[in-house]
């Protein structure tokens, strides 16, 4: 490995954070801590304060880092191109403290072009509304040691995973403060001990970082490195990730590498040329998102987005990264008509490029951070999304199952006299359940432009609602996969998700709404408490059906099962309630129930099983026993044998 150099140029000094071998790794693309050479660092050099800068401008003919330490004189500070054709320009600047502002301005060898651009790496950013990238230190003494040494259990694909997805701006306001955001620290005040009591495992956050249109929800970033300014500084964030996992929670982040905007300050036309997209509009522009597409071709391209992964999992101790629109990254043709998009070298619509970044990309992350869980969210029929690389797989963890969810949500949707026709919608699932690690995920997808919320899309009166909205999470929970749910959801948001406002909290002080809620933490408990709920979500033996043909009732039985566990789970998806309703059980005995959605507690009618039922030697669905139940109206019963 070479050793570091030392250049110097008028007003600047160069001491290179980077070796020969760190320019080989990153013309290679296999560069996974790009983080820690480029950016602005504070150091000391030959006994003097400043700060480090480094950017890539390949196509760059000068480079200088302004701010407010030199009244943003673009002349005063120029970086020094490094002699190894790498495309680094560096410098040491004397006297920068942490806090300052700054930009680069870099002036191209083509077109005449000079630009103010952000800092790619930057750690922190101005407010939005301002562009500037700020030097910062991450330094921060974690108390999560306790999770970090443990979390492999908590992350692991035979753990119970229920992830409450949040977007950080809209969760909870300070309406007598003219409604503005909590803080980061603010929420680790109230986050933690909310999604501790309503019993979820994760916290999925609408993504973090930094992007200047608020409304974009976090999708359009500017910033790959830096958690957005709106909620406090990035000590704060780690904050707030720290008292999540001081309560046992996991987090997940949300993370966008298919697509970025096209603000001036941010990644692209960077150099004056199209250095981080593509130059052809066919491979390089989203026309659905009007935002650039990477270029996954291009070695520091793929080291760039790396680098932002595994930043996250190792300066934050961020638990997953939820990969958002891969199917976009995967189709050359995605969202585009004949003539649109360039076929690959052999003709076809998948994107090599991005194929190899993904696997890379995964395996970079698991071997940086075993015991995390990278999860793709990925809406089409893409085979072996969730297995290994090396057996032709993509690398993810876990996959969501945008076909369940549609499936579902269509199935609730109907009136409940017209299900028994429709009864292979929701039994369909189970075909190609096991084919993929997946995530059932309802959404804030699911809740927004004009879709209305989950309970707004249940028929029938406020009763059947919140019965049919029960059902639904019950339904969920007892399916094979792990479990996602988007805020609000949870106890029943009439209004559609609007990012510019506060869930409505005052709706739990309602019974049926307050019902809703004690459900969903009662579902979260047994859920983890139960092995055969969630130790083989993955596996074809987790699941077997007791009677899946009763569509005439709108009926479905099933077993799910761990190692040397069995929970009987019995759907009634009509108002009618059912006397004995006679299941097959493996085993005889006592079954007790579980539980049963339409208890009063949860706002039902309390139509149930006394606690329990003994089985009878009846034989039925292929069983020596059964079971006669009393099957709540739009309700769900789960019983354990005792």
């Amino acid at each position: 490995m070479a050793s570091e150099h030392t250049v110097a140029s008028a007003g600047v000094q160069a001491s290179s954070r980077f070796t020969e071998y760190d320019i080989y790794l990153l013309k290679q693309g296999n560069h996974v801590r790009l983080y820690e050479k480029f950016g602005a660092h504070p150091t000391v050099h030959e006994g003097t304060e400043g700060v480090y800068f480094a950017v890539w401008a390949p196509n760059a003919e000068s480079v200088s880092v302004m701010g407010d330490f030199n009244g943003w004189d673009k002349a005063a500070h120029r970086l020094l191109a490094r002699g190894d054709q790498s495309g680094v320009w560096e410098g040491f600047v004397p006297g920068v403290r942490i806090g300052a502002l700054y930009k680069y301005h870099v002036a191209s060898r083509y077109h005449d072009f000079r630009v103010d651009k952000a800092d790619p790496y930057a750690v922190r950013f101005e407010a939005p509304g301002r562009t500037a990238s700020v030097v910062w230190s991450l330094d921060y003494a974690w108390g999560d040691a306790d999770w970090m040494r443990s979390r492999h259990a908590a992350n692991a694909r035979n753990a119970p995973t229920s992830i409450y997805e949040i977007h950080l701006g809209s969760w909870r306001r300070k309406p007598e403060e003219g409604d503005r955001f909590l803080t980061y620290r603010e929420l680790a005040d109230w986050l933690p001990d909310y999604v501790a009591e309503t019993g979820y495992t994760h916290v999925e956050l609408l993504p973090v970082t930094e992007h200047p249109f608020y409304g974009s929800w976090g999708y359009q970033t500017t910033g790959y490195f830096a958690p957005t300014s709106r909620y406090g500084t990035p000590q704060d964030f780690m904050y707030l990730v720290d008292r999540l996992h001081q309560r046992g929670i996991g987090v997940i982040l949300d993370w966008v590498p298919s697509h970025f905007p096209s603000d001036e300050h941010g990644l692209a036309y960077f150099d004056g040329t199209h250095l981080y997209e593509h130059a052809d509009p066919r491979m390089g522009f989203h026309p659905e998102w009007n935002s650039y597409i990477f270029n996954y071709g291009r070695a520091e391209v793929r080291a760039f987005l790396t680098s932002s992964a595994v930043f996250w999992l190792n300066q934050y101790h961020i638990d997953g990264l939820r990969v958002d629109a891969v199917a976009s990254m995967l189709y050359l043709d995605y969202a585009r008509k004949h003539g649109e998009w360039i076929p690959n070298a052999y003709g076809g619509k998948e994107n090599l490029d991005a194929i190899a970044f993904l696997r890379h990309l995964n395996e970079a992350a698991y071997r940086e951070q075993p015991d995390i869980q990278m999860i793709a969210e990925e809406s089409t029929a893409w085979p072996m999304v969730s297995r290994p690389p090396y057996l032709g797989g993509l690398g993810f963890g876990m996959k969501w199952n945008m076909g369940w969810m549609h499936d579902t949500l269509d199935y609730f949707a109907l009136d409940p006299v017209y299900r028994k026709f429709h009864h292979d919608r929701l039994t369909f699932s189970i075909w190609y359940a096991f084919s993929e690690n997946y995530v059932l995920p309802l959404s804030h997808d699911e809740v927004v432009y004009g879709k209305g919320s989950l309970i707004a899309k249940m028929p029938g009166d406020d009763w059947r609602k919140f019965a049919n909205l029960r059902l639904l999470f019950g339904y969920m929970y007892s399916h094979p996969g792990k479990k996602l749910m988007f805020m609000g959801g949870e106890f029943g948001q009439w209004r559609e998700w609007s990012h510019e406002s506060s869930l409505d909290w005052h709706l739990l002080e309602q019974p049926l709404h307050g019902g809703l809620r004690r459900w969903v933490g009662d579902l979260n408990r047994v859920y983890r408490r139960e092995p055969a709920l969630h130790a083989r979500d993955f596996e074809q033996e987790g699941f077997a059906w007791v009677d899946v043909h009763d569509w005439e009732q709108s009926v479905v039985s099933f077993l799910r099962k761990g190692r040397d566990e069995e929970v009987l789970v019995v759907c009634n998806f009509t108002p009618v309630p059912r006397e004995n309703y006679r299941v097959g059980v493996p085993r005889d005995g006592y079954w007790y129930e579980l539980l049963n959605s339409d208890a009063e507690i949860y706002g039902g009618a309390g139509f149930g099983n006394l606690g329990g039922v003994e089985a009878s030697p009846l034989p039925a669905h292929g069983h020596y026993h059964s079971v006669a139940l009393t099957l709540p109206p739009l309700g769900i019963v789960l019983l354990k044998p005792a």
